[in-house]
C-alpha cells in the first residue's frame, strides 16, 4: 500500500498532513516568496504552530476524519 502525497503548493485548509511523526490538520495556508525568488508555502496547524515547505515538496496526505452527522433518529 502506498501513502498518497500532495504538492505543498496545492495544500488547502482541512488537509491532513504527516509532519514530524504525526498527522496534523492544516488550519491556514499561505504562499511566500523566498529571498532567491523561490516559492514556499507556510502552513498553520490546528494543533498549534506552523511549518514552511518549498512549493514543490511532496507531503504525505492522510485521511480527514468525517464530520459528525446530526442524526435525530440515533439514540447514541
Amino acid at each position: 500500500m502506498t501513502t498518497p502525497t500532495k504538492l505543498a503548493a496545492i495544500i488547502k485548509p482541512g488537509d491532513v498532513i504527516g509532519y514530524e511523526g504525526e498527522w496534523r490538520v492544516a488550519k491556514a495556508v499561505r504562499p511566500v516568496l523566498l529571498p532567491m525568488g523561490g516559492l514556499a508555502v507556510v502552513v498553520a496547524w490546528e494543533q498549534g504552530g506552523s511549518a514552511r515547505f518549498p512549493a514543490g515538496d511532496e507531503l504525505l496526505l492522510g485521511e480527514a476524519k468525517a464530520a459528525p452527522v446530526d442524526r435525530p433518529d440515533f439514540d447514541g
